[in-house]
């Protein structure tokens, strides 16, 4: 299933080599992406405005994954959160899940496990 045309996603991690090859994957995949090093970063932009989903990494040097989906969740018109984490737990995932998070991603992610939870979070 191809992705909509102008479909914007939102990868925070602080793995660089991460973000670029997320950034790789998706444009194969028809889907426009902007990368940012930190939650931070992502929040001093206005990273949610004018993207269709946020991609969003646990553990970052800085506020994590979950402290930046709290605060997005308070956001008028926040776009949809995946969350990903290369440490995976049931309490991890219950929280992120309870916190708003449509997805909730182990690392290494299956590409299409990823492509499909966009697409379903986007309405694509």
């Amino acid at each position: 299933m191809p992705a909509a045309k102008d479909t914007t996603i939102a990868i925070i991690d602080d793995d660089q080599y991460l973000r670029e090859s997320l950034q790789d994957l998706l444009e194969t995949e028809g889907l426009e992406s902007r990368l940012y090093g930190s939650a931070e970063e992502f929040l001093d932009r206005n990273g949610y405005d004018g993207v269709d989903c946020i991609l969003a990494d646990v553990r970052m040097t800085g506020m994590s994954g979950i402290e930046l989906l709290r605060i997005l969740r308070t956001k008028d018109g926040c776009p949809p959160v995946l969350i990903m984490t290369s440490y995976a737990d049931d309490g991890m995932r219950a929280t992120a899940l309870r916190g708003g998070a449509k997805a909730f991603l182990a690392k290494p992610m299956d590409s299409r496990e990823l492509i499909e939870s966009i697409l379903h979070a986007t309405g694509d």
